[in-house]
């Protein structure tokens, strides 16, 4: 009796087969990773959420909004809203945060009394789509900043042409009395107005996104979102240029003073927290003059759709 012999694979009909296995894992990884980024921006806009309800419970305990810094290292906005984030055990731990008295350096961020706050890595404030960083020490940086208007770090009266419109937060040098501003501020109103928005942690010493710091608790409007014109810093130290990175950087100068933009690891554009509390994503082709008026807190100016 003649037995029938088992065919197998030839070598072409394997190599078509691994073909089609490879276009389809080609096929599979874009969407799995553009559902991971999903996932990332959805968490990123639940961070700005939390950090707007903190801002405003914080405004009805305090009577306005918490203080954005005073001097270079003795405090910022993030140390207020931690009891509001459910980090009251880090609040009570920090040196000075609420006071603001005369500055000390038992006070500074980088004190051996309040290092066990600013060495914690904060997953309410932190974006997961971008690379977390340490630039001094353990001290860790963040991916969200207060809203300092449309001119720089100093809110310069004028800038390059640019009139200041005021803002949410305002910049206290050492030495002067810290005051917190309202809504009542926001004259142009709470829905037209950002107080929140999404900035990058540099890489290795550079200080972007370093909010205990008074520098990098904010960011202004006068660069648009994600811009290729670079953020600018006082020392050459703390700016590690990265332009392929979405991190250009340059050293401030008397016509492009100290300022950092807006800029996210989020395809298009960046997203805000308003004052009223609520989310937006804001596109990066967005009219400049449009970006700046959204900063400004009494600017009077007339915005449409955004």
């Amino acid at each position: 009796m003649k037995t029938q012999r088992r065919r197998g694979f030839t070598l072409i009909e394997l190599l078509v087969v691994i073909a089609i296995i490879a276009i389809l894992i080609s096929l599979l990884l874009p969407a799995v990773q553009q559902a991971r980024e999903a996932a990332r921006r959805t968490q990123c806009k639940n961070n700005l959420k939390q950090i707007g309800l903190a801002m405003h419970n914080y405004h009805d305990v305090n009577k306005g909004f918490p203080v954005a810094q005073f001097g270079c290292c003795w405090g910022t906005w993030i140390v207020g809203i931690l009891p509001y984030i459910d980090q009251a055990n880090l609040y009570n731990i920090y040196v000075n945060d609420r006071k603001y008295g005369v500055p000390s350096d038992t006070a500074r961020y980088g004190h051996a009394a309040n290092l066990p706050v600013t060495t914690t890595r904060l997953v309410s404030l932190t974006c997961p789509s971008d690379s977390p960083n340490v630039p001094i020490g353990e001290i860790t940086s963040h991916n969200y900043a207060v809203n300092f208007g449309n001119t720089a770090f100093g809110q310069h009266a004028e800038l390059n042409g640019v009139e200041f419109g005021g803002a949410p937060f305002i910049n206290t040098p050492s030495g002067t009395p810290a005051r917190n501003q309202s809504i009542s501020d926001l004259r142009d109103g709470t829905t037209s107005t950002i107080l929140v928005s999404e900035v990058l942690q540099g890489v290795d010493r550079d200080l972007r996104g370093f909010a205990w710091w008074a520098d990098a608790t904010q960011f202004t409007t006068y660069l648009p979102p994600n811009s290729a014109i670079p953020d600018r810093i006082y020392s050459s130290s703390y700016c590690n240029n990265l332009p392929e990175q979405n991190l250009p950087c340059d050293v401030s100068s008397t016509t492009n003073p100290t300022m950092f933009g807006s800029r996210s690891r989020h395809v298009g554009g960046v997203q805000v927290t308003l004052a009223d509390g609520s989310c937006r994503f804001i596109s990066e082709n967005l009219s400049l003059d449009t970006w700046r008026a959204l900063s400004t807190a009494k600017g009077a100016e007339i915005i449409g759709e955004f």
